[in-house]
């Protein structure tokens, strides 16, 4: 979904409303150093999360480290079990305060796709090559895309003046010279064309077979097609860990330092996850062209539950929906000529669902499509014994409402020009550079076969919300008779 998210503040009370700046802490050896438990050094409810408040130096210097002479199937791999769930929030580093890792090598890209997501557009903040342009400087060369000349007219001229454009990965693999060998491969394809292993829609597999060892990134939803195709899914999945391959899904809101500042609570005071309710309202009016409200757009926010709620109990998935055809259902600003879609594609207006997470925890998701104007409302609460975590806006300026006991009140913490696109691109980059030194800083927190449980939610969310619509109907048609 192309759209423009929530820019507006969430209402805290006057109490919480005094700012403050976090206390400097210590830094030796270009590492960061941090009290046991960061909620505790927060003195006053309301603060602005930057790194320079907490090291003086917002950017740990990357020119004295080593890169590693291992490479392809040497270096870790992307499986679940291979990484940590979390990263030090102090360690999402600010694209504009990161230096570039130097070398003399040049660091070939591939770009499957050259649309919004890839080169991006006024309806968001996503631009995958702008990312890597920032990350990589001069040692960035795409060697195949379909390269927009406005690239060959900027400062990034070295990076796409001897890039080729090619129809197929076929013909690139067929093309490519020795030295054209990519050493990273993004898919930012349509998902419609992915996530199988039918031919034609299957570049992962094909990947994997002419570039053995090369890393991927691939943009999530990993698929879109029909539900019987989730078994194709977890095939990949397996293919590329068992081949460990590196490889990164595009759920960037995990990489947000709000949401590793949550992870961080939960983990360092032993907290277990009770419940996760998340809620995404989207601003109708300005959807130009409709998409699935779960699979497709939902999908993130589902993610982040299960991120935090841990693995789903499929089989106890419940979900309501509101349909378009219903008195609630009715929309006055709709910019689409919906008479034009026929009635079973139409989207409904509310889809509600809940289920119980495998630890006996419970989840909830809702998904509305009601706002007119541009901005979004969503949110995420996950909630522990006397705890109580909330994420707010966290597509444009992220607030985290934090409620803790001994303390009635919530501690609101700021994130000031976060950017989640660019660290998950960043720490993608330097496991694929395998950085010696400091092999805890980067972390890959979505794997393929993470996202494709992911995936899997939001289908069983979507088939939920059908047979509750369907039995609707025919009890109301049942009745008519």
């Amino acid at each position: 979904m192309h759209c423009r998210r929530s820019s507006q503040e969430h209402n805290e009370p006057d109490e919480t409303s005094s700012s403050v700046d976090v206390p400097d802490v210590e830094q030796r050896s270009e590492s960061i150093s941090i009290p046991a438990s960061l909620p505790e050094i927060l003195p006053s409810p309301t603060l602005d999360f930057d790194l320079a408040h907490f090291t003086g130096e917002a950017n740990p210097k990357p020119s004295d480290r080593r890169g590693s002479d291992r490479r392809g199937s040497e270096r870790r791999g992307s499986g679940l079990d291979s990484r940590r769930g979390s990263i030090d929030p102090l360690r999402l580093i600010r694209m504009d305060k990161v230096t570039h890792i130097p070398g003399s090598d040049d660091f070939n890209v591939v770009f499957v796709g050259a649309g919004n997501i890839m080169f991006g557009s006024d309806e968001g903040p996503w631009n995958h090559s702008f990312r890597f342009e920032h990350k990589l400087g001069p040692r960035l060369k795409v060697r195949a895309t379909a390269v927009l000349q406005k690239k060959c007219e900027s400062f990034v001229v070295s990076a796409y003046q001897g890039t080729r454009v090619f129809k197929t990965l076929d013909d690139f693999v067929k093309n490519m010279a020795p030295k054209d060998r990519p050493r990273a491969i993004i898919v930012g394809s349509p998902p419609m064309f992915r996530g199988t292993t039918k031919p034609g829609r299957d570049i992962e597999m094909q990947i994997l077979k002419y570039f053995p060892g090369v890393a991927l990134f691939i943009e999530k939803p990993i698929a879109t097609g029909p539900e019987a195709e989730i078994a194709d899914a977890f095939t990949i999945a397996k293919t590329i860990k068992d081949s460990d391959t590196i490889c990164s899904v595009g759920y960037m809101l995990r990489y947000l330092k709000a949401v590793q500042m949550m992870k961080q609570i939960i983990e360092e005071n032993q907290l277990t996850v009770m419940t996760t309710i998340a809620r995404y309202a989207c601003a109708y009016e300005a959807i130009a062209n409709p998409i699935g409200p779960i699979v497709e757009q939902g999908t993130h926010f589902c993610d982040l539950s299960r991120y935090f709620g841990g693995e789903v109990d499929i089989s106890s998935v419940s979900a309501h929906s509101l349909e378009w055809d219903e008195n609630a259902g009715h929309l006055s600003a709709m910019k689409v000529d919906e008479s034009k879609i026929l009635p079973e594609n139409r989207i409904p207006r509310v889809t509600a669902a809940t289920w119980k997470y495998e630890s006996g925890a419970v989840g909830s998701f809702t998904h509305i499509a009601a706002l007119q104007g541009t901005d979004y409302s969503c949110e995420l609460e996950v909630y522990a014994d006397g705890y109580s975590l909330k994420l707010v806006n966290p597509y444009v300026q992220p607030v985290l409402y934090v409620r803790k006991p001994g303390d009635d009140h919530e501690q609101t913490i700021r994130f000031p020009d976060d950017d989640p696109f660019f660290s998950e691109v960043s720490n993608l980059i330097d496991i694929i550079e395998d950085i010696e030194e400091d092999p805890d800083a980067a972390q890959i927190l979505s794997s393929y076969e993470d996202a494709v449980r992911t995936y899997e939610l939001t289908w069983a969310i979507r088939k939920a919300s059908e047979k509750s619509r369907d039995e609707k109907r025919q009890k109301a048609a049942a009745a008519a008779k």
